[in-house]
């Protein structure tokens, strides 16, 4: 359950996009140094067959794959993996130890994802969730590697208004020691000849005491409760402002926490809240693979 927040630390405070995998078949943790050398060569295919190449630009493209054993949340649990491409810097006169430049970061994770792991052969290895930063075209290169190696299928995975909601149910419950920012709620209105979106902020300290008015079972979470908070905030606004939140669709949320779009993009903001945040991400992904 305890995170080292030194080694996750660089998975915080970045937008991450999110897509659910199948299980991987025949995929072993002794050889990710070869899995590296066997991507880093299908990406130097892939660029030379694109064929789009400026001249004298670097094409060196190194890839690290490891194991990132702490994120996880039971012993059922396979370690993290984590994939990262980075530009190998061009070895110039004296600067030799110059950084190698980092493009892109891949991860694959499971936290508390027990429900798949359950039923699945012994051949196959369960990392339902999949988070990407960085370039579209690299995400494609990597997950055609994936699929093509290990059989496995890769999707989008978006965040439905009901999932939104309880992200903000959630995190609205969440002590914080440092001064936080405020709750925002951002909504997009359906039918309209011009697109509108309302953002909507609430003090951090009146979302909490509003959530532990309405929470009956403290650590339990229902859909009522969620349905309760909700209707409440949307009260709130109607009477200042004579707008049916109701009938708009929330489309982002963020908090002191984490923040989330409609779209399947998430920020981690809190070490603290990483494995909670991944349990409910590693849910919505098993839950899009059932």
């Amino acid at each position: 359950e305890n995170v080292d927040p030194q080694k996750t630390a660089f998975l915080l405070r970045k937008a991450w996009t999110l897509y659910s995998v199948t299980p991987l078949y025949r995929f072993h943790r002794a050889r990710l140094r070869d899995y590296a050398r066997l991507l880093s060569a299908f990406i130097a295919a892939e660029k030379q067959k694109g064929l789009a190449v400026e001249v004298g630009v670097e094409l060196d493209i190194k890839v690290a794959v490891s194991s990132l054993a702490d994120l996880r949340g039971s012993e059922q649990d396979q370690a993290a993996v984590l994939v990262q491409l980075s530009l190998r810097s061009p070895q110039r006169g004296s600067s030799r130890n110059s950084e190698d430049k980092l493009v892109w970061s891949g991860w694959f994770c499971s936290v508390y994802g027990d429900d798949l792991s359950e039923n699945v052969p012994e051949d196959f290895t369960c990392l339902p969730l999949f988070l990407t930063h960085g370039a579209e075209s690299y995400t494609s290169m990597v997950g055609s590697w994936f699929q093509k190696t290990f059989d496995c299928c890769f999707r989008r995975l978006a965040i439905s208004p009901l999932n939104l909601s309880w992200m903000v149910a959630m995190w609205a419950g969440c002590k914080l020691d440092r001064a936080a920012s405020a709750m925002e709620l951002v909504f997009s209105m359906p039918c309209l000849s011009q697109p509108l979106d309302i953002s909507y902020a609430i003090h951090p300290e009146d979302a909490k005491a509003l959530w532990d008015t309405v929470q009956k079972t403290p650590g339990e979470i229902t859909q009522e409760e969620v349905d309760v908070f909700m209707d409440c905030l949307y009260t709130h606004f109607h009477r200042h402002f004579k707008i049916h939140l109701s009938a708009a669709k929330l489309v982002k949320v963020s908090t002191a926490v984490a923040s989330a779009h409609c779209d399947g993009i998430v920020k981690i903001l809190h070490s603290q809240y990483l494995p909670g945040v991944l349990m409910l991400l590693t849910e919505l992904a098993i839950s899009q693979l059932q």
